[in-house]
């Protein structure tokens, strides 16, 4: 028997359950979905995840969202009333909050209903500042707000503890339903850093009632509810029956697909269906398999070494288009990348030998073959951290570190890494090189392992491999104590700030996995976030690239093309290039599934 439980307690799991029973007078809509890696807490200000950030797009609400069929993107009021009110040369804004949403119901509420207000805005913002969460997300905020010197762990005075009560000039409630926030100066990226998850609303009752295990108790004024949770296998989520009823309006621009998605749901209270079952599948193959026996709605990146499963020559195969399965070519704003810790005593350090280290590593990485045998022609090869399409992109930039074995076998001769009896390099010091790659703990994993295995052998270097869980693996490259491992980032917001934090040495123990702090970089950031995208701060990410590569803390890899492919039934689906999920605009077509069965 399978073990299933209420993520809420007593009043607060009684009171959907009563929900769900009344409602079963119609046939409910469940959407059938995966997702590819394990969840880990559901707490907005700690989860960087793409599983968890997915799932909590659809429990937390920040104040603004994007129009889910504008292209170019368009952000609008979510929670709010309207779009802020800018003033003051750009460093104040001014949100006015809808009346009337409630987060759903929880013990921590003592059986009263909870209504939102700006003061729940003002304590999301400073719990990313908490030093005992280590929030990947305070590089929005650090810095930016005024007077927030008294709530930085870098700033506190000798003995002072973080205090989340601290007011700040940068921070203010005007009234029960108004929030004032001061900037030290403009930022053109602040509206995007509102519409994050990260930004979301949580209410203080909770995080102080379940405290460390508030990422267990998610509770937030979303369209669902976390309804069911069986760990790392599958998540259901209910629709919230005291989600505001507001009719959709979106703007379709010119696009046929966008212009037949709007009409379908103009008018309509969102979310459409009743239910989201979320599948945890790793195993690349069951991803596939599972959506051609019709178990899931849609299959986003079909994984690329399957693709022959799904695809012929580039287009889906006749037999799925007879059953009416739609193909969509997404480019995501997304980068791949192999990222080494600085702060190793192997492979970290800023020392000629160990930059020669890296290097060769990097030049020893076949992107092209990579593409070719493993992505199946699915990506582009990474020149810069910037996915085409992200601000500040520059389509003319050609990485200096390119595909080249024998100057990579030069460099390591060079700089000392001599070869042994056995054929296989020491370090300069005479001791045995000896490389740990932690690496996800499923096919995929595996698969990945014999690249980098076949990298090292073309140098000469032994490697070893620990498999572990995603959230294991992250867990502890925040603490510093992975060598090296691949990695992943998809936008949050479409800029290329958004990448190039996590390189700032400022969010080091944060989403600067690879703990590289260079002052050099970090300066040439710290001006570029003072710029709006134009050729100026294109040419600082120029510099911050050419750093990149000269350090190479990272081994850049591939952007991918998602062939992304849905059931004949399901409606209404586009993927948006910034928000991970689409569920409450999806809807299932009357008897489609069962008819497309027949």
């Amino acid at each position: 028997m399978k073990l299933r439980f209420f993520c809420r307690q007593g009043l607060a799991a009684l009171g959907l359950m009563s929900a769900v029973i009344i409602s079963t007078a119609a046939p409910l809509k469940t959407l059938h979905l995966l997702l590819t890696k394990q969840e880990s807490v559901m707490d907005p200000a700690v989860a960087s995840d793409i599983t968890t950030v997915s799932i909590n797009e659809n429990i937390f609400e920040p104040m603004l969202t994007y129009d889910y069929l504008a292209r170019p993107l368009k952000l609008k009021p979510n929670t709010l009333t309207a779009m802020p009110t800018i003033s003051d040369g750009g460093k104040t804004y001014v949100m006015h909050l809808q009346h009337g949403i409630l987060f759903t119901p929880d013990a921590a509420f003592h059986g009263q209903s909870r209504e939102l207000v700006a003061d729940d805005y003002i304590y999301a913002i400073k719990r990313l500042y908490d030093p005992g969460l280590k929030s990947p997300w305070l590089f929005m905020f650090e810095g930016k707000l005024q007077g927030d010197d008294q709530l930085r762990a870098d700033k506190l005075a000798a003995g002072k503890k973080f205090d989340i009560r601290m007011p700040i000039a940068g921070l203010k409630a005007l009234d029960k339903y108004t929030l004032q926030i001061k900037l030290n100066a403009p930022d053109t990226n602040f509206l995007f850093i509102l519409a994050t998850t990260a930004t979301g609303a949580v209410a203080k009752e909770v995080m102080d009632a379940y405290g460390n295990q508030a990422g267990n108790h998610p509770i937030g004024t979303g369209p669902f509810v976390v309804s069911q949770w069986q760990r790392s296998f599958q998540i259901t989520l209910s629709k919230n029956p005291q989600y505001r009823q507001t009719p959709f309006d979106g703007d379709a621009g010119n696009d046929p697909v966008a212009q037949s998605i709007a009409a379908h749901l103009k008018g309509k209270a969102l979310p459409l269906v009743d239910k989201v079952e979320i599948s945890i599948v790793e195993e690349q193959q069951a991803r596939v398999l599972g959506f051609l026996n019709r178990e899931f709605d849609v299959l986003e990146q079909v994984p690329p070494p399957l693709a022959e499963m799904v695809l012929k020559d580039g287009k889906l195969k006749p037999e799925l288009q007879q059953q009416g399965v739609q193909l969509a070519m997404f480019p995501t704003l997304q980068t791949y990348y192999m990222w080494m810790n600085m702060q190793d005593p192997v492979v970290g350090g800023y020392t000629p030998e160990k930059i020669a280290l890296r290097r060769a590593i990097a030049l020893a990485y076949n992107s092209k073959e990579d593409i070719s045998l493993m992505e199946k022609g699915l990506a582009i090869q990474a020149q810069t951290p910037l996915p085409p399409s992200v601000l500040g992109y520059d389509a003319g930039f050609v990485s200096p570190v390119q595909y080249d074995v024998q100057l990579a076998n030069a460099l390591l001769d060079k700089f000392g890494y001599q070869r042994g009896a056995d054929h296989y390099r020491q370090l300069p010091n005479g001791q045995p090189l000896q490389l740990l790659m932690h690496t996800e703990a499923n096919a995929s994993g595996r698969l990945r392992d014999e690249v980098w295995r076949k990298t090292m052998d073309t140098l000469g270097i032994r490697i070893q491999f620990k498999a572990d869980k995603h959230s294991e693996i992250i867990h502890a490259a925040r603490l510093g104590k992975v060598q090296m491992t691949e990695a992943d980032w998809i936008a949050d917001f479409p800029d290329g700030e958004n990448f190039y934090q996590l390189l700032y040495g400022g969010n080091i123990g944060r989403a600067n996995y690879a703990r590289f702090d260079l002052p050099a970089f970090n300066q040439l950031y710290e001006q570029s976030q003072k710029l709006a995208d134009s050729p100026e701060r294109r040419r600082l990410y120029g510099q911050m690239a050419l750093l990149v590569q000269g350090y190479n803390p990272w081994v850049l890899r591939t952007h991918p093309l998602s062939a992304d492919v849905t059931q004949a039934w399901l409606q209404n689906y586009l993927r948006h290039p910034v928000n991970f999920t689409n569920w409450r605009y999806l809807d299932i077509g009357p008897d489609a599934r069962q008819n497309s069965k027949k």
